[in-house]
């Protein structure tokens, strides 16, 4: 069977053999070898190759593989009948990559200078932290030291803890010692009064 030729998709002006551009059907059962017939979509375009084969392009509907397409390259030696050479799914411009392969030793060097920028960083925090409590513990020590001033200007209170240690008993003596003293100087007063007394009423009687 043999489709009307379609515009080339790279827009190539190299010539290529209408019975290649036709061989759809070949394409398509190279391809269901390889893939399911729901992964494949219509017709999007070919590919004239400068060796004279032909790249047969068909949409994917692969999931996971946006911009993608199906590719069967077709030759023909002489008047042979078309033959397929390769089948494959290649990437359209703009399509989803996977990232440059890079080798396990420079991976891991990256990895290791991570790890230590991270850690570099830890510590740097660490360190910031440590110095933030310093400023706490410091300004806390300014707190006590005026608390402590202003309990220094109040008056001193005598309380019942105060008086641990002190003799009650001498206290009291010395209160007592007061007392007699006091008695005798109004003993010794009253005395001096009534001899006063006695002496006035003798002048009178003589």
């Amino acid at each position: 069977m043999t489709s009307t030729p379609e515009p080339s998709a790279d827009g190539s002006s190299a010539e290529a053999d209408d019975r290649l551009i036709g061989a759809h059907d070949l394409a398509l059962a190279a391809l269901q070898e390889i893939t399911p017939a729901s992964t494949i979509g219509p017709a999007a375009g070919y590919v004239a190759e400068e060796d004279g084969s032909v790249s047969l392009r068909f949409e994917n509907r692969l999931p996971g593989y946006p911009g993608w397409y199906w590719t069967v390259t077709v030759a023909r030696v002489d008047d042979a009948e078309p033959t397929v050479l390769e089948v494959e799914l290649l990437p359209n411009e703009g399509a989803l990559l996977a990232p440059e392969w890079v080798p396990w030793a420079e991976r891991l060097a990256e990895y290791r200078a991570h790890q230590a920028e991270l850690a570099e960083q830890a510590a740097a925090a660490e360190a910031g932290d440590a110095d933030a409590e310093g400023d706490d513990a410091t300004e806390g020590d300014d707190l006590d030291e005026l608390d402590e001033d202003e309990d220094s200007d109040e008056p001193d209170i005598l309380h019942a803890g105060d008086l641990d240690g002190v003799d009650i008993d001498e206290l009291d003596e010395s209160g007592v010692d007061e007392d007699a003293e006091s008695e005798e100087v109004d003993d010794s007063e009253s005395e001096d009064d009534s001899d006063a007394d006695d002496a006035d009423i003798d002048d009178e009687e003589e």
